[in-house]
């Protein structure tokens, strides 16, 4: 193989992340890197991210892009720290811009905030494209769960598809937070399935059932014939009325409230406030 991919499992938000570095060049991404938080005590560290950190340099790879495949709600991002220490740049997808101004709203952020996506150093559109070594990764614009969902696809072989999809026994992302659609969220699986049957799909959530470890590496034949909500030919409207129904019955992710409006800002803290302290804020009754 032409890449190679390793993952690592934040066991506290059940995220993976990826590093996958080009063989020809040593070139590398980081898909999805985790900020350790602790909401009791309001704590932030890094120790799940220099285990990445640990084996870039280990590997000695020259890690170019750290690539989000949305703003995630179950976990902040540790990408700024992995910029810190790489010199990477941080990408997403450009329906981030829609996605920052609902929750600009939501969390009534300062003014100087700006729902325009300058916070990230690129913008994905669908179907563009980025070098990585000898690496083609093409981004895929796939909406629901929320409006800025990517998938990377990485030499038409292996595809990071983010929360669009979970392991077959596990089924699809949710649709309702602010901005998701069970619709468009079908559409985009649709989309994702018509990748020929053998492309590696490498999900970004795990959250197994019983007596099962975690797992990350499924396959577009294996969603096809047995994803749980999408598998064997489910009709759009079945499933939005089946996905609707579970959705209404979810909590919301214990760390969405940090999580967004921080990985709004592609990661960075909110700024201080005059007494040198950073805050993050909680509406009440609102979500």
């Amino acid at each position: 193989m032409s890449y190679q991919v390793q993952a690592f499992l934040d066991n506290d938000s059940e995220t993976f992340s990826y590093v996958v570095a080009d063989n020809a060049t040593g070139k590398a991404v980081i898909i999805d890197p985790v900020l350790d938080f602790d909401y009791k005590s309001g704590r932030t560290s890094t120790s799940s991210a220099e285990k990445i950190l640990d084996y870039v340099t280990a590997h000695k790879l020259q890690v170019e892009w750290l690539l989000e495949t949305h703003a995630h709600a179950d976990h902040l991002s540790a990408a700024p720290f992995l910029r810190s220490k790489l010199g990477a740049k941080i990408a997403i997808g450009a329906k981030i811009t829609e996605v920052q101004a609902i929750f600009k709203d939501v969390f009534n952020l300062e003014k100087e905030f700006l729902p325009n996506g300058s916070q990230f150093d690129r913008l994905f559109a669908d179907g563009d494209t980025l070098k990585v070594g000898e690496m083609t990764i093409r981004a895929m614009h796939l909406p629901g769960h929320t409006p800025a969902d990517l998938a990377y696809i990485v030499n038409d072989k292996a595809a990071f598809v983010g929360d669009t999809l979970f392991m077959p026994d596990v089924g699809t992302a949710r649709c309702d937070f602010p901005g998701g659609s069970a619709a468009t969220l079908f559409d985009s699986i649709e989309k994702l399935l018509a990748l020929p049957d053998n492309t590696e799909m490498y999900i970004c959530h795990d959250y197994p059932p019983a007596g099962r470890e975690h797992q990350y590496l499924t396959s577009v034949a294996e969603q096809k014939q047995q994803n749980i909500h999408i598998g064997g030919g489910v009709s759009k409207a079945d499933f939005v009325t089946r996905r609707e129904a579970r959705d209404a019955t979810l909590a919301m992710p214990r760390l969405i409230l940090p999580a967004v409006q921080v990985n709004i800002r592609a990661g960075q803290l909110p700024p201080a406030e005059d007494n040198g302290t950073t805050y993050l804020k909680v509406p009440l009754n609102l979500l």
